[in-house]
């Protein structure tokens, strides 16, 4: 197991507690057991505040559990589910990273799905205050990420507000986090001046279709379910323009 603060793997997300709140490695444990678990490896041979997860056959890093000092938190630009009071920089952060092996593919869809439901179980923990979804900014109750990444596990859409994220532009509404999965982030171009409810609605659907088709490197209309034809444009290397129809 190898943790790097910097210069090295970057977490995929962090787990936000108040000072004095982050937990031992031997909670941890208590709270691995069971059907949608892990199992923690090398418990005796780790380093200090680090544990190493294992799901389907896929191993994750935990670090800066007590005792250990705490890890940085993530920069973030967005808040989700959160009241407006809510302080980052009374917080401190547990780092949940892709386990060596995986380096390189933490963004393939089956490796993000494991990853998900451990972290979605981690939600669990007592004193919890945040989740922090680094390749996208977006920092979040526990609860609304449980309750979305629950709904894709089961089968439901993509958790756009969760593992993505969505922006107000001059132009519209731009994501954010996208890039990390597919390689384009887009902006979709608002009808009518500042971006509507249905432009939102339209934005999350097309995330969604993104996901599961990839990217897209020629013009083309796609007709997403419940809100029609959106047009589709690339700009660039990694943007895409999209507009409805």
């Amino acid at each position: 197991m190898v943790i790097e603060r910097a210069g090295g793997r970057q977490p995929l997300a962090a787990l936000l507690f108040g000072r004095n709140d982050r937990p031992t490695v031997d909670a941890l444990a208590a709270l691995a057991a069971g059907p949608e678990g892990f199992a923690l490896l090398n418990t005796g041979l780790a380093p200090q505040g680090t544990a190493e997860l294992l799901r389907d056959g896929l191993t994750f890093d935990l670090a800066g559990l007590a005792p250990a000092l705490p890890l940085d938190v993530p920069a973030v630009a967005h808040r989700v589910a959160l009241p407006g009071d809510f302080n980052l920089s009374e917080l401190e952060a547990i780092w949940f990273q892709v386990g060596p092996h995986l380096a390189g593919a933490e963004n393939l869809l089956p490796v993000l799905r494991v990853a998900a439901a451990i972290l979605k179980h981690l939600t669990r923990m007592d004193q919890l205050a945040a989740i922090v979804w680094r390749p996208a900014r977006v920092v979040m109750s526990p609860a609304w990420f449980a309750e979305a990444i629950g709904v894709w596990l089961a089968g439901g859409p993509f958790p756009a507000l969760a593992l993505t994220a969505l922006a107000r532009s001059e132009k519209g509404l731009a994501s954010e986090g996208l890039d990390f999965l597919i390689g384009q982030e887009f902006v979709l171009h608002a009808r009518t001046g500042a971006p509507s409810r249905e432009d939102s609605r339209i934005a999350v659907r097309l995330t969604d279709w993104l996901v599961a088709h990839g990217r897209v490197d020629s013009a083309r209309e796609v007709v997403l379910s419940g809100v029609g034809a959106v047009w589709l444009e690339p700009d660039g290397h990694n943007r895409l323009n999209a507009v409805t129809r």
